[in-house]
């Protein structure tokens, strides 16, 4: 907080079950709550207790904290004296070719099916503001923060394939839904998308649930009231229609081997999503403070956008893994090598 300009943005990963914790202590830090951004991705496993294995497990041996195997193809596919399940790309127990033990009671057979958890697809992340001095101009101009890069991370995309409204106002209102050239231009943009609050992983599993459909127009509507007899009047506040599907939003896949390699941290972020945010809320020059750093991702992805970077570690090994992944990616990047 001390360090952070005003209008400095914080972005803090959580997990699902604790994202409000996070939420809640960041707001009480002082920081404003913007936004969270979900990451979305098709690669988690769910941990899942078996109910009617447990029951089973309770009235057959007295204890409800193992399990029946799941085998697959002669192999064991479950955990042993566990009551947690593991299951392969969103499977379940009852899937075809997939064996385990039977059910032995009649109690527990009326649970087949039930278990505890969901399948974790979803990482949100919360984006918070240091408070700004005056307005966001004044601020921005005396610090050079407190806004976001929204130009440096569009989603490249098709253009649109529906009428887009036009502005025809100076105080960029529209009116209608239409194709002409307004006074102000069209609200389609070829650089790509407005970024939104979602990135996915580019798995089948997450773009399947994207279909591929034209997006609706926004129609909000209000009555104006004004002089020269226009009171009454319906305006639009237009929103840009498109079509397409998971390619409206930005993509990267989990950390990839060749960014795991050698790195035993357990959450290892991929290179492209922390560039992409670094890139976000980072001002042209600007310095991007981990103080979680782990073994570096995210100073590493600040590097690679040209920004500087400071980590904080307090585990030795991580700070090793860290400080030999940063050296390799300054001398890639034709960058001095710290003193």
């Amino acid at each position: 907080w001390r360090v952070l300009k005003p209008g400095g943005h914080l972005l803090a990963f959580a997990g699902t079950r604790t994202q409000h914790r996070m939420a809640v202590n960041i707001e009480d830090a002082g920081f404003e709550i913007r936004d969270m951004i979900a990451w979305v991705y098709g690669s988690g496993f769910p941990k899942s207790l078996d109910v009617s294995k447990a029951i089973d497990a309770k009235l057959t041996t007295g204890r409800s904290d193992s399990v029946g195997l799941r085998v697959r193809d002669g192999r064991e596919a479950g955990a042993v004296g566990t009551n947690m399940t593991k299951h392969r790309s969103g499977r379940n127990d009852n899937d075809e070719g997939v064996g385990s033990a039977p059910i032995q009671t009649d109690a527990a057979k009326q649970w087949a099916g039930w278990g505890t958890a969901l399948k974790p697809a979803l990482e949100p992340i919360t984006v918070a503001r240091k408070p700004l001095i005056g307005t966001v101009a004044e601020n921005v101009l005396q610090h050079g923060t407190g806004a976001i890069n929204v130009d440096g991370c569009r989603v490249e995309g098709v253009p649109p394939s529906v009428p887009q409204p036009a502005f025809n106002s100076p105080t960029g209102r529209t009116y209608g839904m239409k194709t002409g050239e307004g006074r102000n231009g069209e609200m389609s943009h070829a650089q790509g998308r407005w970024p939104a609050n979602l990135i996915h992983d580019g798995s089948d599993e997450v773009v399947g649930l994207f279909p591929v459909t034209p997006s609706g127009q926004l129609s909000t509507k209000s009555k104006a009231s004004g002089w020269h007899g226009d009171a009454g009047k319906v305006e639009w506040s237009g929103a840009s229609g498109d079509s397409g599907s998971a390619a409206r939003f930005f993509y990267t896949a989990k950390a990839a081997k060749r960014e795991r390699q050698g790195v035993t941290h357990p959450t290892v972020k991929p290179l492209d999503l922390m560039a992409y945010l670094c890139r976000l809320v980072t001002p042209p020059g600007g310095i991007v403070l981990d103080p979680f750093m782990g073994t570096g991702t995210t100073i590493k992805a600040a590097m690679s956008e040209g920004f500087h970077g400071i980590g904080i570690e307090r585990d030795p090994a991580y700070f090793a893994m860290a400080e030999h992944r940063l050296n390799g990616a300054q001398l890639g990047l034709g960058l001095e090598l710290p003193t």
